[in-house]
């Protein structure tokens, strides 16, 4: 029955590739001047690179399972996802998360397969995941815009984080009013744990072998064409015509439409050209500090749906179901927007 599931995966793993290589020659035929070199180092490349990152997640999350450290990696956050009514196990995937987005939702995926968390859980937790999200990122960004906007871009971090905490501890207020009492769940985690530590290599292994190529397969199936699919619609210029669109739609009287604009296009092209636009229109006397704080928010927000489509909704919608793995992404950017937007704000009136 497993083999005949995996060759059921396999057809459609060839499927995939079919139909992304179909993708890519009507968009070769389309595209002037589309050489193979920018294949591979603006597709191949970056496909190669994001499945070894998820296999390497991957293969993490099922260690730890396996080990038993579920209730070690769970011990810093406890307090925290208890009150949620989170339980163990999320709170182990949120310790995770400071080191790896894709490691942290297999867990999560794990969990809910098994019956250890609901649902319900599972959402909020990778909600709430948003915090190590921006941890995990804060070290290279903070050190390249500070240079690039000064005192601007410290309040344009300040505000960021603040809004993540803002709707973090909603989101714990709600696992605290809405979640069933978790005390049942973890004594009953706590001793599937204490099972689970005994087991061997031999069993890690086995366990691994039994279970990644199913997942990394079914993964591809959708990451390889959505991938694609971006490629050839970035390469014929689409992203650019949104980007544009987008700009065309902001009407402000805080901010110079024109320096709005340069910020904005810059922002969603590219992360750090977007502070360096602002850094450089501050320098020029063109925007005062507060005016650089706003127009890098409001090109943060506008920016999300050139950067959630290219690089976010593959890996969602890999590592969970295609409807899963969408409603996870926009309802938690739709939270992040909102947090953002009510701490711009209060910003704008106070600041």
């Amino acid at each position: 029955m497993a083999h005949h599931r995996n060759n059921g995966g396999y057809k459609t793993l060839f499927l995939s590739l079919a139909l992304s290589a179909a993708v890519l020659m009507v968009g070769a035929y389309q595209i002037d001047g589309l050489k193979a070199q920018t294949v591979l180092l603006k597709l191949l490349w970056p496909l190669v690179r994001l499945m070894m990152l998820i296999t390497i997640g991957l293969f993490i999350g099922q260690i730890i399972e396996a080990k038993g450290w579920t209730k070690t990696l769970a011990v810093l956050a406890r307090p925290l996802f208890r009150f949620g009514n989170l339980g163990t196990q999320c709170s182990a995937a949120f310790t995770t998360a400071f080191f790896s987005g894709v490691t942290a939702n297999a867990l999560l995926l794990d969990f809910l397969q098994e019956g250890k968390i609901t649902r319900r859980q599972l959402f909020v937790s990778n909600f709430v995941n948003q915090v190590p999200a921006f941890f995990l990122h804060l070290p290279t960004t903070f050190f390249i815009v500070v240079p690039l906007t000064g005192l601007a871009g410290v309040l344009y971090f300040l505000i960021t984080f603040m809004a993540v905490m803002f709707r973090t501890i909603l989101f714990l207020l709600y696992g605290y009013f809405f979640l069933p009492h978790q005390s049942d769940q973890t004594a009953q985690g706590g001793h599937e744990i204490s099972k689970e530590s005994n087991s061997s290599m031999k069993g890690i292994w086995d366990r691994i072998k039994s279970r990644s190529p199913r997942r990394l397969t079914r993964i591809a199936v959708f990451i390889v064409p959505i991938y694609t699919l971006v490629f050839v619609l970035n390469a014929l210029g689409i992203f650019k015509l949104l980007r544009e669109a987008l700009t065309d739609y902001v009407v402000t009287t805080v901010i110079p439409m024109e320096s709005l604009s340069v910020i904005i296009l810059s922002f969603a092209a590219e992360f750090t050209s977007g502070f360096a636009a602002a850094g450089a229109l501050l320098d020029a006397g063109v925007l005062t500090i507060k005016q650089t704080v706003i127009a890098l928010l409001i090109g943060n927000i506008l920016a999300f749906p050139v950067r959630v489509l290219r690089h976010q909704l593959p890996r969602y919608i890999g590592i969970f179901s295609p409807k899963m793995g969408t409603q996870l992404l926009l309802m938690g950017q739709g939270f992040r927007i909102a947090s953002i937007i009510f701490v711009g704000v209060i910003y704008y009136y106070v600041g």
